[in-house]
């Protein structure tokens, strides 16, 4: 005969525990510039391809964040732009309960690696409808962009401050 075991009720998570969830993933802004056309289209040569991403994030609400992932991608045929396309795909994050320290790097690392599918499908589709090739964002690493833009920081930080034992500017 089998032993039963008492059943206990199940416990809550407790309410100090770290969580992150995705409460909203949407296109918060997205524009396509053809300042040449129609007769860019007429154009043979293969176009330059540049692209720049940054991320901005900002608390929306207790425990709420907004990061939001900006792709700025630009064709040109030597100095004639062909295109210019812009994608600010945002996101908000519920992140509770996580130190602060940590709370930076989940909003410039994890969540941008969140949003970034979101906006290569929206970047590839805008130009692709726009008549062109599809252009597809590679995979990119957020982790060493943050640290890169921490590094950029501080730097800048130490070079406005005057170095010790220099005399500070008095104003009158």
């Amino acid at each position: 005969m089998a032993e039963e075991q008492p059943q206990t009720p199940q416990q809550p998570p407790p309410q100090n525990q770290p969580s992150f969830s995705i409460e909203k993933v949407y296109l918060k802004d997205l524009s396509l510039e053809i300042p040449h056309a129609p007769a860019i289209f007429t154009e043979r040569n293969t176009p330059q391809v540049e692209i720049q991403m940054h991320t901005q994030a900002s608390a929306v609400g207790e425990g709420l964040f907004e990061s939001v992932l900006t792709a700025t991608v630009t064709a040109k045929i030597q100095d004639k732009v062909v295109f210019l396309v812009e994608a600010a795909q945002a996101g908000v994050f519920q992140i509770r309960n996580v130190p602060q320290q940590d709370l930076e790097p989940i909003l410039h690392v994890t969540c941008p690696n969140i949003l970034l599918p979101f906006t290569r499908e929206a970047i590839a589709s805008l130009v692709t409808r726009a008549g062109f090739p599809p252009v597809v964002l590679s995979p990119l690493n957020f982790e060493a962009l943050y640290l890169k833009q921490r590094e950029q920081a501080a730097a800048q930080a130490q070079t406005a401050a005057p170095a010790a034992g220099e005399a500070k500017p008095t104003t009158h």
